[in-house]
Formats: structure tokens, sequence, C-alpha cells
């Protein structure tokens, strides 16, 4: 537990990874300070709230869903993509609600997602080497000298796209785009129309026999507000400590301080040495947190990390997201699990099920397979049922668009299916129809475990 007195800045005296290498450093100061006093994306009350429905998930009272794009983008920001995005979240979040009989946490990668860690600082193409892309917070996708140089104006588009994206989601979350009357409509369509879908049918029945005794107890669907509203949450990967550090601002409700770019912010596992910045940041924040937890974690030192994390024990606060792979997690999870088990800590357990999992296929395309992300999500279920602990909730890459990322479901996207709609500015995603036929099966496998 660290004793080092905590402010905004205090990071910047410890180590750091993952940055980029800016060459105006003035600029970017410039940039940063600027951020002090643009207004905030995200309140301190509302991340008590969340605080308050992840303590509910640490204790087996709620369940946590949380997904989006890999990495946002200036390119593909559009009305049509957010309302599809939100759309196929609302539908995931009726089937894991009946799935696992508890409320369902909604948690967006969104608004915010924008920076991603790198394996190298640099890319080489046809003998030509550039800085790696980092995320449209940082430089462009594109290939070329200019467009890869990092630039900080950047973090002020992002911080401008965040808010347009949580302006909307907000209407959309409580102007009734998220009754249930529309989210059940929706469901149904996709047990109509698709051929994953038919094999849902039944579930889906029995959400319609809910939603009929509902009505006949004369409750107005459209009128109460949760059932015509959503709660909604924004998350991403705190990378780039200057943008966040900016954005950091000290509530005199509870006298903590909140880093006001999201709801949630997380950890990656590239980042996560007690030592260095990253983690120095994160103390002293009061918002919910996530760490990544990798197959590299050892039981000690995730111990220290909890300890310096969340030293008052506080529920809701720290969230570990397992990110192992579906080879892997059967050997390196429980050690994890009993370990914070046996210390008596509260935390809320998630499951990461792409990053531990992503292949190359032989024409070259990052992607990763449908039944790779299914079997650690239920070797996941299975061994906290064995463990005797709580499965907290999921993690999932994904978009409400139809690309073709992701190999297999019921579409049976293939390698040759691969090049049709590969749109990702950095990891494979799942698709709309991927995703929900994933929420549905695991909303199958938490009926299970429930009977």
């Amino acid at each position: 537990m660290s004793s080092k007195q905590w402010n905004t800045e205090s990071w910047r005296t410890l180590p750091i990874r993952q940055q980029p290498e800016y060459k105006n450093l003035e600029q970017l100061r410039g940039v940063e300070s600027s951020l002090t006093s643009l207004p905030p994306l995200a309140s301190p009350g509302e991340s008590r709230a969340l605080k308050r429905e992840l303590a509910d998930a640490a204790l087996g009272k709620a369940f946590l869903l949380q997904g989006g794009d890999c990495a946002e983008s200036f390119a593909e920001f559009s009305e049509p993509n957010l309302r599809s995005f939100f759309r196929v979240l609302l539908q995931m979040t009726m089937a894991l609600m009946y799935g696992a009989g508890v409320p369902v946490v909604k948690v967006g990668r969104i608004a915010g997602q924008f920076a991603k860690p790198r394996s190298d600082n640099t890319e080489k193409k046809d003998g030509k080497e550039l800085p790696a892309y980092r995320g449209d917070m940082v430089n462009a996708m594109e290939f070329e000298n200019e467009g890869r140089a990092p630039d900080p104006e950047r973090l002020l588009r992002a911080y401008y796209q965040g808010a347009a994206t949580l302006n909307f989601l907000r209407t959309l979350a409580r102007g009734g785009y998220a009754s249930l009357n529309q989210i059940n409509r929706w469901n149904m369509e996709f047990a109509e129309s698709s051929a994953q879908g038919k094999r849902f049918e039944e579930l889906i029945a029995r959400i319609n026999e809910c939603i009929g005794f509902i009505k006949a107890c004369r409750l107005p669907l459209d009128e109460v507000e949760e059932f015509s509203e959503a709660s909604f949450f924004t998350s991403h990967e705190a990378l780039l400590l200057g943008y966040e550090s900016g954005l950091t601002r000290f509530d005199h409700t509870d006298e903590k301080w909140y880093a006001c770019s999201a709801h949630m912010l997380w950890i990656g596992d590239r980042t996560r040495d007690p030592g260095e910045a990253h983690v120095e940041f994160m103390r002293g924040i009061a918002n919910p947190i996530g760490v990544k937890v990798g197959p590299s974690m050892k039981p000690d030192v995730l111990l220290n990390l909890i300890d310096i994390l969340n030293p008052n024990d506080e529920a809701g606060r720290l969230t570990l997201i397992a990110r192992m792979g579906c080879t892997k997690i059967a050997e390196l999870l429980p050690p994890l699990i009993r370990a914070v088990k046996a210390s008596g800590k509260t935390v809320v357990w998630s499951c990461d099920p792409m990053h531990g999992n992503t292949i190359k296929s032989p024409n070259g395309y990052k992607t990763r397979k449908f039944t790779d992300i299914l079997a650690e999500v239920r070797q996941f279920f299975a061994i906290h049922k064995a463990e005797g602990t709580s499965a907290g909730g999921v993690h999932f890459e994904m978009t409400g668009q139809d690309v073709t990322e992701c190999l297999g479901g019921a579409q049976a996207i293939s390698e040759i299916n691969l090049s049709d709609r590969y749109h990702t500015h950095c990891d494979p995603r799942l698709n709309a129809s991927q995703s929900l036929e994933l929420a549905f099966l695991i909303a199958e496998t938490l009926k299970k475990q429930k009977s």
C-alpha cells in the first residue's frame, strides 16, 4: 500500500509505459491545460451510482455487461452506428437479465475508448518504418508519415466526440428507445429473421410470458421508469494520463477526486505495474475501476494491486477482468480466485474472452473464433461455481454493425469472408448477430447453473 501523497499529477514522477512520443511538448501541455477548464463528461454522482450497482455484482446480486469497440474511430462516428450499438447492448441485456435472474449493469466501451496499447512502438511496411497506430486519439491509422506523427490536438477531438456520443446515448436511454416493449420487439425480430434466432425462440417466448404477466398486473410498461428507461454508463482504458488528469475534478459532496472522462476506467495488462504511473493515478480517483488480469498475473501481485487500488475494501470499487484465453483459463484462473477469496477482499470478477483468443488467419487477418470466445466464458462460469464465488460479468469487444471480423457463429463467417467487411481500427469485434447469439448462449448457461 502506497504511503505517498497523491495528487492529479503525482503519476508524472514515475515510469510510464505505452505513451506516444510527441514532438511538440509545449503544444501537448497546452492541450492538457485546456482540458482542465472543459466541462466533465461524466459526473461524480453517476460514478457513485455505478459503484453501487457494481457492489451488487460483487455479491452476485447483479451482472455486469461491458462492451463496445476495441478502439473508437473518428471516421465511423455516426448516429446510425451509435444507435445500432446501443440497440444490440439492450437486447443482450434482456437476454442476460432473464438468464441470470438479476439486474444487468450496462457499461459501454465508448465515449473515450480512443487509445490502444501496442506490442511494438513502430510498424514496418515495404521496408518503411513509422510510429505504430495507437488509436485516433493519438495518430492516424493510414500508414503515412504525417498521419502517424502523434498529434496533441487529437485529444481535444476525442473529448468533443466523447461528449456528443454520451449526449446522444443519454437521449436514447431516457427517451423511450430503451423501453422493455421495444427491446422485446427487437428480440422477436431476431428470432424470426435469423438462423441463430430460431434456436432461442423458446427463451424469447418465456420472456414474452413474463412481460405478459407484468401487463396483466396493469403495470403500464411505457410509463413506469424501470420499464421505459435504462441506466447506462461509459468506460475506457485509462492509457493517456495527461488526458485523464486534465479531466479529473474534486467533488465536494464526498470530498474525493473523480476522473470525469468516464464513469469507469481500467488499467490494461501491460500497464498494471504497482510502481508505475498508471497504478499511481488510478489509486487516487474514486471512480469504479478495473484491472485486466492476464496469463502472467501471479496471486501475490494481484493481492498487492488490490491493496493499493482498494485499500478500504469498498464494494463496487474494483473489477478484475480476467483475460486468459480458452486454453489457459482452467489452469491459471482458479489460483487467483482462491487467493482473492482467502484474503476476504470484495471484487467483481468479469470475463474478457476476447484478448486471450486472438489469432492470425492464413490470409493475414487478425481474428478470433466464436467457439473459443464461448468456451472461455463457459469455463469462467464453471470455475466460479466450483470455487463458490460469483461470476460477476462479461467484457466484450463488439459492434452493432454487420462486420466480418470474428470467425464462426451461426452466420458461419469463414476465413474467406473476413475481407468482406473487416472495418476494425485495431482488434476484431463480434458483430451484432454474433453478440446477440453469444448473449443468448450465456443466458442458457446461467439458467442451467441456477436450476
